[in-house]
């Protein structure tokens, strides 16, 4: 089955409306005909329509979008899976929500990196345009800041693993929460850091939050090592991370040996795959239908 948008958020008299208007209309819908007036007031699933195309870097842009109808909210840090048309083939990818949860105008946004042998984010940061039609799937996630908020904060990112967190900064800007917050981010250039404007001025802002850049370009890749010297008190902080794996095992390994896992989250955008060195002990597949076992 072809995947589709979330179900809306549609008020409860339009639905019935629409439900009993259903009987009078053939081989149409009212659906299909609100979809022709405005495909924003389809109530088959949610839409939402490009409002601006800002550019981040060279390889990056912040596209902001209207949902159709009332965006259900999203806890800072969560994806969603956007749906666009290139070259006439629908295709699904997953973004990271960028914007406050908060956001009086109800928009959001998604700062999609160009991934060169990719189709759809050549599309988004090349050729999309205000105005195009989006389809939108339901929130996703479990990397989001901890509830309550924690006193200290350590934030721990690379290249686009800004994303996510981006979020998470945003929100506690607006809750007047940055009193004691660490972020350390590596790119490779001070030009190729996504959100580099905002990022600075959230904390020129707020003297609790600290900002650490490291470039590669002239600088060694951020690791763990990195720590006692940019963050010296990391093990009393509960820290949030995202970037290449390569990063975020080094991470792991790190709080494993040297501080407590259970303060430490990360967001993956790629799977692990193959586990440990040992493999899987194997089993028995069985297949309802047919009965068939396969081992």
């Amino acid at each position: 089955m072809a995947e589709v948008g979330a179900r809306p958020k549609v008020p409860a008299a339009r639905r019935a409306a629409l439900r009993a208007a259903r009987a009078l209309f053939t081989p149409l819908l009212p659906d299909d005909y609100l979809e022709l007036i405005n495909p924003l007031w389809s109530t088959r699933e949610l839409r939402g329509r490009i409002e601006r195309v800002e550019r981040e870097t060279a390889d990056a842009v912040t596209i902001t979008i209207r949902p159709g109808f009332a965006w259900e909210g999203h806890e800072p840090g969560q994806y969603l899976r956007i749906g666009v048309v290139v070259d006439g083939v629908h295709h699904w990818r997953a973004y990271s929500i960028t914007s406050d949860p908060g956001r009086p105008d109800g928009f959001i946004s998604i700062t999609p990196k160009l991934l060169d042998s990719g189709v759809v984010s050549p599309f988004l940061v090349s050729a999309a345009r205000p105005g195009a039609i989006v389809r939108l799937g339901g929130v996703e996630g479990t990397f989001t800041l901890p509830d309550p908020l924690p006193r200290r904060v350590l934030f721990i990112s690379a290249g686009s693993g800004i994303t996510p967190i981006m979020s998470m900064l945003r929100c506690l800007e607006r809750r007047r929460a940055l009193d004691d917050v660490v972020h350390l981010h590596s790119a490779r250039t001070p030009e190729d850091v996504i959100f580099a404007t905002r990022l600075r001025t959230i904390a020129q802002r707020h003297p609790g939050m600290v900002l650490h850049e490291r470039h590669t370009d002239r600088q060694a890749r951020l690791t763990p090592a990195d720590l006692e010297e940019l963050c010296p008190d990391w093990r009393e902080r509960a820290t949030l991370a995202c970037g290449p794996g390569e990063l975020l095992d080094a991470l792991v390994d790190h709080w494993e040996a040297e501080g407590d896992p259970q303060r430490l989250a990360m967001e993956r955008f790629q799977p692990v795959i193959g586990g440990d060195e040992t493999g899987g002990e194997g089993g028995t597949v069985r297949f309802l239908r047919s009965d068939l076992r396969v081992t």
